[in-house]
């Protein structure tokens, strides 16, 4: 048993160890509190039950590690609470998906002027440089994938799904089927077809490239996550495609040639602002004249992205490390800036909302078989937390999610 709890030390070690807040654990409380005043939920305090009732219920079984972490990390520690079981919620993503609308003024405005003296900067580590891309996507995507497996869908697209909408609104049909409607849907925008030489920006796990090869493209995708890699080229050759679909393991900056559609889903999320510029500049260095570049991004508003863009969040500490979700005004802007053109968009935000609560309540249900793969109860928690955060913000839109079609502006870039 001391062999497992300093292993668990060693691994969890802000999960383990409350830290020592002080007179910061004290205004945290006072701040909280005000905060949730006006929230649809329900807050209890020390251990019990949680009895359902009309509204999200959170019961803070811990009050005084909850708001230590809380004053110490900000909302690093509010993920860590959960992580270490300082609070618990008869429903995660409402009681998130209250907070995440109401995002931009839980903080009173006279105190959100000493933001910068209670958050925590971006870690050196996080550049988005080649070195520093591998390892963040490594800790991520390199996890295992079996541990993808079981709660994606067969087509192992780890990105929003695009479902069928009834009469009423209601998103229905299979996983598998939406996540086929989504790529298919980019395909066609970008005009892909028999002969159509296509590069892409982000392997994942390879439904993407087989779709477009079994159009008849001629295609080379391009990722930095080893086991993405192997597990795309075995797809590839068992699909019988390996003569049509090229995986490198290559950095986006590194590619060559001209290409008649250069797509890259959900990967911009990844670079870094710092390297928008980059990014951009690739894609229009790597589109031959009258070529079409497709783009899926998930964005927020601008006016967060600027507030949040040097901030270390509980998400890039433990879930994508490095990463910045871009705004609608930065990708205009910066492709603009790159020579392209956005021509075409189409947004459908709550489309990932029900591809989050989908995949989260797969992974739940797996939960035996993670823990056979070897990851603990906290990372559990942990990738519970993110796929339910994650789920809120779109629900309540503070996120959005869209396909962009570019095209390059005629003469010098």
């Amino acid at each position: 048993m001391t062999m497992l709890a300093d292993d668990r030390r060693r691994r969890w070690p802000d999960i383990t160890a409350v830290p020592r807040a002080g007179v910061r654990a004290a205004v945290a409380r006072r701040l909280f509190d005000r905060a949730v005043r006006d929230l649809p939920v329900r807050i209890l305090h020390g251990p019990g039950d949680l009895p359902r009732g009309p509204v999200p219920t959170m019961r803070i079984a811990r009050p005084e590690a909850f708001h230590a972490r809380v004053g110490a990390s900000g909302l690093i520690g509010f993920g860590e609470s959960y992580m270490a079981r300082d609070w618990e919620t008869d429903d995660l993503p409402g009681l998130l998906t209250a907070f995440a609308a109401r995002m931009a003024t839980l903080v009173p405005p006279p105190l959100q002027r000493l933001r910068r003296l209670a958050v925590r900067p971006q870690p050196p580590g996080a550049a988005g440089d080649p070195a520093s891309a591998r390892r963040n996507v490594a800790r991520h995507y390199d996890l295992s994938n079996d541990l993808f497996a079981l709660f994606l869908d067969p087509t192992m697209t780890y990105s929003a799904a695009l479902f069928e909408q009834d009469p009423a609104g209601a998103l229905t049909g299979g996983l598998a089927a939406a996540q086929h409607r989504k790529i298919d849907r980019l395909l066609d925008l970008t005009g892909v077809g028999p002969g159509t030489r296509l590069l892409e920006i982000g392997t994942g796990w390879g439904e993407l490239a087989l779709r477009a090869g079994r159009r008849g493209a001629r295609v080379r995708t391009l990722t930095l996550s080893a086991e993405q890699r192997d597990l795309a080229l075995r797809r590839a050759a068992s699909a019988g495609l390996a003569d049509r679909v090229r995986v490198d393991l290559l950095d986006y900056r590194a590619a060559t040639g001209v290409h008649d559609a250069v797509l890259s889903v959900e990967m911009i999320e990844a670079v870094g602002a710092r390297h928008w510029p980059e990014y951009f500049a690739t894609l229009r260095r790597l589109l031959a004249p009258g070529g079409r570049a497709g783009l899926q991004a998930i964005t927020m508003p601008h006016d967060r992205m600027l507030a949040s863009r040097d901030t270390h969040t509980w998400v890039q500490k433990y879930i994508f490390p490095g990463g910045l979700i871009p705004s609608h005004e930065a990708i205009a802007g910066h492709a603009t800036a790159a020579g392209l053109r956005v021509t075409g968009r189409a947004d459908f935000g709550v489309h990932y909302a029900e591809t989050l609560r989908r995949w989260r309540e797969r992974f739940l249900a797996a939960a035996p078989e993670v823990e056979a793969l070897g990851f603990d109860a906290t990372f559990r928690r942990m990738w519970e937390l993110y796929l339910a955060y994650s789920e809120a913000g779109f629900r309540c839109g503070y996120l959005d999610v869209r396909q962009y079609l570019m095209t390059p502006v005629e003469g010098p870039a």
